[in-house]
């Protein structure tokens, strides 16, 4: 099989545990940065272009888009589809999980659980975004955040309507969301392959903080799920039509709740974590399902 890796970085764990597994398993591999990546866009024969090449005869793409790339990154990953290539995920899957506001209302039209979340324009009163989601404790999110950026603890009414009134003067679009006390600043990451969770972690926040993000100094450690927190997981992959990806939930009085799902989850904590090999799992998963000329766009599930 010959498989690209599209990402900007290849000395990033996530990539290179992927490139080590592909070519343990005796595959072609290739990393090739998608910013650098011109399409010809044509009826009949559709190119894509990277250092002044074609790059074909691919069997699979395993997309890795960052979100702060995701329009161009979607675009060479559409070209691909057209092309027949087999993508893991797909473009509009991506697109889909990187719209935190559309992610949560494919998730609730799946009846997937979710804490209560709130949403309005600027001509909305930030009183009625409050009462919404119950009052304070609660948050508030950047739809365009990521790693924990852009997300905000507000513990008085009057601190999240000053909150919310200074991001509305920034113009940006925000989400309210009820504040899962019990939770006690821990997380879980489930990291979907295929229709299992292949590796499961919680992921504790540092004291004094409650994201817990690996990236803002949280830490992970191998958590055994159960089987009604196994579905969500992958009820929730579903709804976005992800083939891998990492949902995150949290655990409430009133049982999992999902607060969101990733197109492209990293490696590293998790495989550190638990133990478990995911890039060699994701790599089975591929062998598996990549056929030639069957675009992952063919078999989007309704």
């Amino acid at each position: 099989m010959k498989l690209c890796v599209l990402s900007q970085k290849p000395e990033l764990y996530s990539t290179r545990r992927v490139v080590e597994a592909a070519r343990e398993a005796g595959h072609q591999v290739e990393v090739v940065d998608y910013l650098k990546c011109s399409m010809d866009i044509s009826a009949h024969q559709p190119k894509l272009m990277v250092d002044g090449r074609e790059i074909d005869g691919l069997d699979a793409v395993l997309p890795r888009i960052a979100a702060s790339a995701n329009f161009y990154g979607t675009a060479v990953v559409r070209q691909f589809e057209m092309q027949g290539v087999y993508t893991v995920n797909t473009s509009q899957a991506i697109s889909r999980s990187r719209d935190k506001l559309r992610s949560l209302q494919l998730l609730s039209r799946k009846g997937i659980a979710m804490p209560v979340t709130a949403f309005g324009h600027s001509g909305t009163a930030v009183k009625e975004l409050i009462g919404t989601v119950g009052g304070a404790p609660l948050i508030v999110k950047l739809l365009e955040g990521t790693q924990g950026i852009g997300v905000v603890l507000c513990e008085t009414s009057q601190a999240a309507e000053s909150v919310i009134e200074a991001f509305r003067n920034l113009q940006a679009n925000i989400l309210v969301q009820e504040f899962i006390a019990e939770a006690a600043g821990a997380d879980m990451r489930c990291f979907v392959v295929g229709k299992k969770v292949v590796a499961a972690m919680v992921r504790q926040a540092p004291p004094g903080e409650f994201r817990s993000n690996i990236h803002r100094g949280g830490s992970g450690t191998k958590v055994k799920l159960t089987p009604e927190e196994r579905s969500i997981a992958v009820r929730a992959a579903k709804a976005m039509n992800l083939r891998v990806a990492g949902v995150d939930m949290i655990r409430s009085k009133h049982g999992p709740l999902v607060i969101e799902v990733n197109s492209s989850p990293g490696l590293e904590g998790i495989e550190r974590a638990t133990g478990v090999d995911v890039a060699g799992a994701i790599v089975s998963y591929i062998e598996k399902e990549a056929k030639p000329g069957t675009s992952g766009e063919d078999r989007v599930e309704k």
